[in-house]
């Protein structure tokens, strides 16, 4: 039977068990046996049963994906990528962790789906950031529409847009111009397009 990566040594599944060892305490009482034993030496084999299986908890859904992740078994994709836009932000950095240790060809593909789904655009902060981190085709347009949103007079969602101008800086296209050149004026927004302004290609 394979054997998930040992986990214990990685940070992000270290904090990600200590949450949910407090969220599952403060709403139980006690932090049932079941939890203990997702988090230890489980095969891949077991940890996509305890994701599929009917009346699963989130948190163990949550081990499960993130574990089935870091272990490069694309099983794990779509419950990720659902974690990924959960109202939740720890979830949503859990998920994107995972997913970018998953390598998936399609996390990008979803990741700017959720970032400019505007439905659900409060939670599209941790989507924006993988995005960037991916630095995959999709990343550029999917920023560059968002950012162009977030600068209409009055939107709420200035974190999502500051993220967009981060993001577009660390990528450097000179495709980004536009956008940051129009997000200059912006309050919230101007030191970090200056910034990310000069950090673009010259598109030579």
């Amino acid at each position: 039977m394979e054997i998930a990566e040992e986990l214990p040594e990685d940070p992000e599944f270290c904090s990600m068990i200590d949450r949910l060892r407090e969220e599952i305490g403060n709403a139980e009482g006690a932090v049932p046996a079941a939890f203990e034993e997702l988090a230890g030496p489980l095969g891949t084999e077991e940890l996509h049963r305890a994701l599929t299986a009917p009346g699963q908890p989130l948190w163990a859904r949550e081990i499960a994906a993130f574990r089935l992740g870091l272990a490069g078994d694309p099983r794990a994709f779509e419950a990720l990528v659902l974690l990924l836009n959960h109202r939740d932000p720890e979830r949503c950095v859990s998920a994107a962790h995972a997913l970018t240790r998953l390598g998936d060809p399609r996390t990008a593909r979803a990741a700017a789906a959720l970032a400019t789904n505007e439905l659900r655009v409060a939670y599209a902060l941790l989507p924006v950031r993988l995005l960037a981190g991916l630095r995959a085709p999709e990343s550029v347009p999917a920023l560059v529409s968002v950012l162009r949103r977030r600068l209409a007079p009055g939107d709420p969602h200035w974190r999502i847009g500051l993220a967009c101008v981060e993001g577009l800086g660390a990528l450097g296209d000179p495709e980004a111009r536009g956008v940051l050149e129009a997000a200059l004026p912006h309050p919230r927004f101007g030191g970090a397009a200056r910034e990310a302004l000069g950090r673009l290609g010259d598109g030579t």
